[in-house]
Parts: C-alpha cells; sequence; structure tokens
C-alpha cells in the first residue's frame, strides 16, 4: 500500500471518530501533530523549488540525539487536493506562476476547510525567485508551523493539565505551570520539584529550581549549564551508586533569548546523560528573571525514548514550559 494511501485512510477514520464525537461531520481539522500536506505541482516539487520546501519542513531539528525532519511532509498534486485531504491540520500549498505572480508572497489563514486547521499558501512568480525567497528566510515556514502546534498544545493544556504539578509549583515557587496531565509522579526538596510521567515509552519529565540573581552573567550558557549540573547532580541520582544526571558536553549545546509575553526568557536545549549509567535524551529549559523576588527561575523539559523517536515528545513538554507565569501580586 502507498504511503499516501495510508495517511488517506488515516484521515478517514479520523473523521468518522470526529463527527461520532462531536455529533457533526467534518468539522474538525485531522491529522497529526507535525504533520503537514504540501499541495504542488509534481514537476516543481521534483525541481528546485521542491527541494527548497522539503529543506524547509524536512530539515533536522536541534538538540536531539539522532536527526530527525521537522515534519512528517505528505506530498499531494493540485488534482489530488480535495475531499478528506482538504479537512487536514496543517495545508502548505505552493504555486508558481509568471503569468499570476511577479514576487513571492506568504498568506495564512485558520479554519478554512475545518475548525482548528492552518492552511499557508507561498506564491512565486518562478521557481528561481522561490529558492531565493527561502534563502533569505531560512526555516520560516517550519518555524511559522511548529508555533501552531505548540499553540494548539498551550490551548489544550489550559483545559487538562497535572493539578499536582500546579499546586506543588504554585506552594513552593509562588508560580503556575501547565503541564500535561500524565504527570503525577513527584519528588521535592529545597528548590527544586521533579515531575515525570514514568511512561514505559516516551518517558517525559520536567524539574523547576530557583536560585538567587547575582548579575548579568547569571545568563549565558557556562554559567547555567554549571549550574545545571549542580543542581541535577544533588537532587536526581541515578539507579547505580555514584551515578546521576549531567549535562552531555560532546554534542552541540544551544542558547538563544526569546522574548514571551514581553518577559525575557533563556532558551536552552541539548543532551543530558547519567553519568555512571546508560541513559541519556534530549532537553530544552526555559530561564528566566523573576524580579519580585530577585532570583532565577529555571523549567526544564527531558526525555528519555531509547525505542522511539524524540521529536514529539521533547516538542510536547516545551510547550508546557511556554504556560509559565510569575506571580504579580
Amino acid at each position: 500500500m502507498k504511503k499516501k494511501d495510508l495517511f488517506i485512510i488515516t484521515i478517514f477514520f479520523a473523521i468518522l471518530l470526529s463527527a461520532c464525537s462531536s455529533g457533526s461531520v467534518m468539522t474538525r481539522a485531522t491529522g497529526f501533530a507535525y504533520e503537514i500536506i504540501a499541495v504542488m505541482d509534481n514537476a516543481q516539487w521534483n525541481g528546485e523549488a521542491g527541494d527548497a520546501v522539503k529543506a524547509d519542513l524536512m530539515g533536522p531539528i536541534e538538540g536531539l540525539p539522532q536527526p530527525e525532519p521537522a515534519f512528517k511532509v505528505t506530498f499531494v498534486t493540485p488534482s489530488e487536493f480535495n475531499g478528506l485531504l482538504t479537512y487536514v491540520r496543517n495545508i502548505l500549498i505552493v504555486r508558481i506562476d509568471e503569468g499570476m505572480y511577479t514576487k513571492v508572497s506568504v498568506n495564512s489563514e485558520s479554519n478554512r476547510w475545518s475548525n482548528g486547521q492552518v492552511v499557508m499558501t507561498l506564491t512565486a512568480p518562478d521557481a528561481q525567485s522561490l529558492v531565493e525567497w527561502f534563502e533569505r528566510n531560512p526555516d520560516n515556514i517550519s518555524a511559522y508551523f511548529t508555533k501552531v502546534e505548540m499553540d494548539r498544545t498551550v490551548q489544550q493544556l489550559q483545559t487538562t493539565y497535572s493539578s499536582t504539578v500546579m499546586e506543588y509549583a504554585n506552594a513552593m515557587f509562588d508560580i503556575s505551570i501547565e503541564v500535561p496531565a500524565d504527570m503525577t509522579s513527584t519528588k521535592r526538596a529545597q528548590d527544586f520539584l521533579w515531575a515525570s510521567n514514568n511512561a514505559n515509552t516516551g518517558r517525559t519529565d520536567l524539574v523547576i529550581y530557583t536560585f538567587p540573581y547575582t548579575d548579568a552573567d547569571t545568563f549565558t550558557k557556562d554559567y547555567l549549564v554549571a549550574k545545571r549540573d549542580s543542581v541535577l547532580k544533588e537532587n536526581l541520582p541515578g539507579a547505580f551508586p555514584d551515578s546521576y544526571m549531567a549535562t552531555e558536553t560532546r554534542f552541540d549545546l544551544t542558547y538563544k533569548p526569546i522574548t514571551v509575553d514581553g518577559q525575557y526568557v533563556g532558551v536552552m536545549r541539548g543532551l543530558w546523560k547519567m553519568v555512571g549509567d546508560m541513559m541519556g535524551g534530549p532537553f530544552v529549559s526555559h530561564v528566566v528573571l523573576d524580579e519580585r523576588y530577585n532570583r532565577v527561575v529555571v523549567i526544564e523539559g527531558f526525555v528519555f525514548a531509547p525505542e522511539t523517536t524524540k521529536r514529539n515528545f521533547i516538542r510536547r513538554i516545551e510547550s508546557a514550559l511556554f504556560t509559565l507565569k510569575l506571580s504579580k501580586d
């Protein structure tokens, strides 16, 4: 069976389930997180324009032990794009026509054919113009759809989250954070909280810790790695004597500032390891200055999933980091 046919069958059953649960037919967007339908002329898809689209959507994401594409992409031609496929949650339509377009243009819209759907349309007069646009805007399309998916997760977490972690975070740190509801196993220590789903497949953990803010050098990669290693060594010992969690420094570790709701947030991502054991995986942390208490708040998610891909697990917990709210009272 062709992969495209299997995809269509999956969408068909997803629509049937949606109709049965909601009482309406084909109203909710279907498909899975971090999957996209790319609609494009076949010759263009197999040419340099298609290569540019694939490089953007299927390029490897940062901070994983093995390369994994940003998105799973299903390609269809315009003539094939109809019926069930129009209800998929993420759709990219690429049109190249020198008779209709004079420059590259990008447009996105929500709920075009189904609720919860995002459709992006990318138009260009010719393939070369499109290639040059991607060169000037690397990872622009994948970054947009990644944010869309993370926003969906955040919205879901607002109604379904771990009340245990929320209560502990509020009582211990005077903050709120909405993490997946299955994260019910916890450990508490001085200025430190650990939570986990303890899953057999795709185990996901969260840690929150704080320390006093002293100067601007705090928000540097070297300082934060050293602090991370000291805190986790003390609070997350391994199963064997003298084993403990640490940052894996043999591979790329990135740190970059972003702004979330007007608040500076340092984002660090890379790999963790268990010294004295064979465990390891990806992590991502958000580092925030809490001016009210003159302290630094660190929230971090990490994944242990040696038996499977890790993209969706780490992105799900990363979405939860964006729900952090400091006390303003």
